[in-house]
């Protein structure tokens, strides 16, 4: 499962949830850091990520815009990356369900 961590998350997750989630990179992996949310939406568009993020520009932007790329808000607050890494993977199976079903558009955990 390809995922894009925003800029908001920790590039640790990549690490951490390799074996949920491989082939995941962090936005800095791939020098957008201080890209725009519209540069990240069509790269990960382009190279068929999902991207993960706890910033609600891009659940508007995936109102707006649908899929590709899908979108995975992590709703949490000032939550730890501890507690991040450990919503997603309890929340795997829900993860894949949503990657792989073609109607899905957007994903919110919590």
């Amino acid at each position: 499962m390809k995922l894009l961590f925003d800029q908001n998350l920790s590039h640790r997750l990549v690490q951490s949830l390799q074996k949920e989630y491989p082939a995941s990179r962090h936005v800095r992996e791939v020098g957008l850091q201080e890209a725009s949310d519209a540069v990240v939406w069509q790269y990960a568009a382009q190279q068929g990520y999902a991207i993960v993020t706890k910033d609600a520009d891009f659940h508007q932007r995936s109102f707006l815009f649908g899929h590709p790329p899908k979108v995975i808000w992590v709703r949490v607050g000032n939550a730890p990356t501890a507690m991040i890494e450990a919503l997603l993977r309890r929340r795997a199976g829900d993860v894949a369900s949503f990657l792989f079903s073609p109607e899905s558009a957007f994903l919110i955990l919590d």
